[in-house]
């Protein structure tokens, strides 16, 4: 369940969160292991994205009982990148991209049969010019352990001051 986040925003002053979908950007991009989010333009969470160029990130791994939390900032990837990982997307989620262009995403529709019905067709074959796509840069990650064999959490901190990682011990 790595791949899935769920990522907090602030939209007007008030909290968002959401989850989705994290991606493994190792491959297309050189050096570190990179990771990323990919929208679509028309999200509000992209609107948030554009609102603070930093988000919180929260991953948990039930089988070890471990959570992460990441606070990072947002660097928005090259057209290219998007356009290539847009071609690994199933089916379904690429025409939703398309379906975007004349229905925002978390506009109102009359029904999910609707919605279900706006889907058929064939499938496209590039990526709409509404799909964009941001790096997660971390600027500090908190490594919580619930599964400690004394019962006490632990808890710890990995900051980054721009040029190495330091850690500390937090109280949980």
């Amino acid at each position: 369940m790595a791949s899935l986040c769920v990522v907090a925003t602030v939209d007007a002053g008030e909290p968002e969160a959401r989850t989705m979908v994290l991606r493994d950007l190792e491959p297309a991009l050189s050096g570190p292991p990179s990771l990323g989010l990919f929208v679509n333009s028309t999200s509000p969470k992209f609107r948030e994205f554009r609102q603070s160029s930093t988000v919180v990130v929260v991953v948990y791994l039930p089988s070890v009982a471990v959570q992460y939390r990441m606070r990072c900032s947002l660097e928005q990837l090259p057209e290219g990148l998007v356009r290539v990982s847009w071609q690994l997307r199933p089916p379904i989620p690429k025409r939703m991209d398309w379906l975007y262009e004349d229905r925002p995403q978390s506009s109102v529709i009359e029904s999910r049969e609707a919605l279900l019905g706006l889907l058929h067709g064939g499938d496209p074959t590039s990526a709409p010019e509404s799909a964009v796509g941001f790096k997660l840069v971390a600027q500090s990650v908190e490594r919580l352990d619930l599964n400690t064999e004394d019962g006490v959490h632990d808890r710890r901190r990995y900051a980054f001051d721009g040029q190495s990682w330091h850690e500390e011990v937090l109280v949980p």
